[in-house]
């Protein structure tokens, strides 16, 4: 099991509803594939250092976990695929 951070940044016009759902539903996938969550921090609403997709805002959240080395590409794929989700990034973080 490694130690991995990931830092994702949700499209700042989802409804809060909406959002929490959203964060909620990362962390079952993550609770679903052995992985064990220790803090999610909401950073909350910033703005983005430069324009994507012609939106200047987004919802940054952090979230520090432990999880088999097979699952940072698994949780990527989910990224990938939803579309309320501007950018991500999946790091190991070293002991």
């Amino acid at each position: 099991m490694n130690k991995y951070e990931v830092l994702y940044v949700i499209d700042a016009a989802m409804e809060d509803q909406a959002r929490s759902e959203l964060i909620a539903q990362f962390g079952e996938l993550m609770a679903n594939n052995g992985a064990t969550v220790e803090k999610v921090d909401e950073w909350g609403k910033r703005r983005l250092a430069y324009p994507i997709n012609f939106k200047n805002e987004g919802y940054y959240v952090l979230v520090n976990f432990t999880a088999a080395p097979e699952f940072p590409r698994e949780l990527e794929r989910n990224f990938e695929i939803n579309e309320n989700i501007i950018r991500y990034l999946v790091t190991r973080v070293e002991e």
